[in-house]
């Protein structure tokens, strides 16, 4: 297999038919069953795809049909969504973690015919919002689902549409798949909506496509590359780990674990042993916390090789080593960070940061633990992959890398970033006016701003629609502090506000595992919101926020702060599912205790 031979697939379906056909007995993907890890190899997961492809159009859909997926990360959510387009028809992969309410606003806006759904408890407000759409017919559980009395749904059983002849299923697909192209809709998927209602961005083959060659370029020539072992952890609904998680694992031959969990991820790292995983940043955090406490409890020597590797490090980044840092590197790599490397596996090849920004200090961490972490940057808009740090060009934490191959990027005299490429949509779905808004002239704008530094990375600065403008017209990136301030032990959640304000304030969640450490170390029953009223804990808190104002400018500072009843969550819609916080949502809820930090 080569690594430039994705430009020749005329769509998704095709790679991996192709990838079938060489990798044949080798597995494909992992889940555990009953406690043990148990693969399905590309062979089986082949004739499946094409036996529902089959079933699909037996049932009655037509080409460009769209078709729901709600399912948890596993085998079956590959399967059904490469069946789907192998049957021509559109996926639209859907959240878990959807209410009634986002099942419906999605169904009626894509026009589903069909919904595939993995299990009875997820099936129970998806079918709720079904019976109060007109074009959702049919039902396919991969689980046995309770048969609804009603006559507008037929349901179906998986293991019923994934049986039959695989050889007259294939050669059906390979007909059909004949027939579409790059540009063809491979699905629609919902932006996880920070700011309103999420729409439908229409991603075709192609952008895909174009996604999986530049990162498969990367890791092949800044990796020894071979028999690559994934890990799946984000949501597949996700476009992050749609493309990177799914099809370019696909378009490598690789192997794709799924994740049981974040209960059980660490313990799943161990045992997978992935050489790749692609994670969102605040993974990272909640990761690096944990491991900095776990050092730190092991004992003087453990913690002092920590806090010098991470010394070692930003003297590095800086481009200021010194004469004995060498031998202190020597050290590191035969005392601390085996350890390190050993609790992901001991064959990670890269870590790869994405769908939202990192805190360069987080990525520091992790270089100066020995392992190897990509920054990338993109939108769901976009494929979603625009950029990403790579070895050969040298790797910035402050940066999000180049662009990748075939894909331009150029920077507007405001400062926003604007993306060119097969990679870019073909529009929101139902959303004209909106298309022309975000797509001129063949340029996507993305709403980001940022640069270009001396060796062509890319530096994001923020959101233009995030940036705060304060009633002096000086403009500050929430995000730059945000990140700053859940940095801290004692901050688990911030979000700053100041927009046309005279000052910047903050709304925080204080870390649980720090309160219970405080609670037990002062006398004090651990009450989370009794401790709130403490003024030796809320002194506490405003100590880390202080520590985080002497690294800001004037205008950044953070003067007040209120604590947030409870933990940004998505079950109360103040994150989404890839874990960005709604600012729209928290400051609907907060109004009142935010504008009362300017009166006050």
């Amino acid at each position: 297999m080569q690594l430039t031979d994705f430009d020749r697939y005329p769509n998704l379906v095709a790679m991996f038919l192709d990838r079938a056909q060489e990798r044949g007995s080798h597995p494909m993907l992992a889940a555990k069953r009953d406690g043990i890890w148990t693969a399905l190899d590309w062979t089986t997961v082949a004739d499946q795809v094409c036996l529902l492809a089959r079933s699909l159009r037996a049932i009655g859909l037509n080409a460009g049909d769209r078709v729901a997926l709600v399912s948890e990360n596993r085998p079956e959510w590959c399967i059904a969504d490469l069946a789907i387009m192998a049957a021509g028809l559109v996926t639209v992969p859907t959240y878990i973690t959807n209410t009634e309410r986002d099942h419906y606003h999605i169904l009626e806006n894509s026009g589903a015919r069909a919904i595939i759904v993995s299990t009875a408890k997820l099936a129970q407000p998806l079918l709720a919002a079904a019976l109060r759409t007109p074009n959702v017919e049919h039902v396919i559980g991969m689980t046995p689902l309770r048969r609804m009395q009603s006559g507008a749904l037929t349901f179906h059983d998986w293991h019923d549409l994934v049986g039959g002849d695989p050889a007259a299923a294939r050669a059906e697909t390979e007909a059909r798949v004949a027939t579409i192209g790059r540009g063809d809709l491979a699905c629609l998927i919902y932006t996880s909506g920070t700011g309103g209602a999420p729409r439908g961005v229409r991603q075709h083959h192609g952008a895909i496509l174009c996604n999986v060659d530049g990162a498969a370029q990367i890791l092949g020539n800044d990796f020894v590359w071979g028999d690559e072992v994934f890990l799946s952890f984000l949501p597949l609904s996700h476009a992050y780990e749609h493309s990177a998680g799914q099809f370019l694992p696909i378009g490598m031959g690789g192997c794709i674990y799924y994740a049981e969990g974040l209960e059980k991820l660490a313990s799943n790292i161990e045992e997978v042993r992935p050489t790749l995983m692609v994670v969102v940043p605040r993974l990272f955090e909640v990761l690096r916390t944990r491991i900095m406490k776990q050092v730190e409890k092991q004992g003087r020597i453990p913690a002092m090789l920590m806090h010098q590797a991470l010394a070692l490090e930003t003297r590095r980044a800086s481009g200021k080593m010194r004469l004995t840092d060498r031998l202190l590197d020597l050290v590191l790599e035969r005392s601390l960070r085996p350890k390190i490397r050993a609790r992901f596996g001991g064959r990670m090849k890269a870590l790869v940061s994405g769908g939202a920004p990192l805190n360069p200090d987080v990525g520091v961490f992790f270089a100066a633990m020995g392992l190897t972490m990509l920054q990338g940057y993109g939108q769901t808009e976009a494929g979603p992959v625009i950029s990403v740090n790579r070895p050969r060009v040298g790797i910035r934490m402050d940066t999000v890398g180049p662009p990748m191959r075939n894909v331009e990027v150029r920077i507007a005299e405001d400062g926003e970033i604007l993306v060119r490429g097969e990679l870019v949509m073909h529009g929101y779905w139902q959303a004209e006016a909106e298309t022309a808004r975000t797509i001129k002239a063949g340029w996507l704008h993305t709403g980001d701003i940022g640069h270009f530094d001396a060796a062509g990375r890319i530096v994001i600065t923020d959101r233009k629609k995030d940036m705060i403008v304060n009633d002096k017209g000086d403009n500050i990136s929430p995000q730059k502090v945000e990140g700053m301030l859940t940095l801290q032990p004692e901050i688990a959640q911030a979000m700053v506000s100041g927009d046309k304000r005279p000052y910047v304030v903050g709304l925080i969640v204080p870390d649980a595992e720090w309160a219970l450490d405080w609670a037990r170390a002062a006398g004090e029953a651990f009450d989370i919101a009794a401790l709130q009223d403490l003024p030796a804990f809320r002194a506490a808190v405003r100590n880390a926020i202080d520590r985080v104002n002497i690294e800001l400018s004037v205008v950044e500072k953070v003067r007040q702060f209120a604590f947030a009843d409870e933990p940004f969550a998505i079950d109360n819609e103040e994150l989404t599912p890839s874990l960005k916080i709604r600012r729209h949502k928290i400051r609907e809820r907060y109004a009142a205790r935010i504008d009362g930090l300017y009166r006050g």
